[in-house]
């Protein structure tokens, strides 16, 4: 089981992706924003972070770059869908700045699962060749 925390402004996202995150054995916590979600990592950090791009307070780029200062070796996976220009553009950004994984909402929820589970099976970021 891993620690997983999902920051999403959407409040349908958070809740699914936590049902799903949960009925695949992991513990998953919730953040509204960027700012609440990197507060909570700071008091407890997780093994791996979900986070959408375009949130309001805190972006997810800007969460990703700080996530990464706090724990190198932090699992991140980031979801968006790109609001009113290309989101693949916001995704492979976020790639590049040190997102494990991307996934364009919407998403198979399945699909989603499996993204997550194959970041969470992969040897930390300073481990791998």
């Amino acid at each position: 089981m891993a620690r997983v925390l999902v920051i999403d402004d959407e409040n349908d996202v958070r809740i699914t992706v936590q049902q799903a995150l949960e009925w695949h054995g992991h513990a998953v916590s919730l953040a509204t924003n960027g700012r609440e979600g990197i507060e909570m990592f700071r008091d407890a950090p997780y093994d791996l972070v979900v986070t959408d791009i375009l949130m309001p307070e805190k972006e997810g780029i800007e969460t990703i770059i700080e996530l990464r200062k706090l724990q190198p070796a932090v699992k991140i996976v980031v979801i968006s869908g790109g609001g009113r220009v290309n989101r693949h553009d916001f995704l492979e950004a976020a790639k590049k700045l040190g997102a494990d994984a991307a996934v364009k909402k919407p998403f198979m929820i399945d699909e989603f699962c499996e993204v997550v589970n194959d970041c969470l099976a992969k040897a930390p970021a300073a481990d791998r060749a």
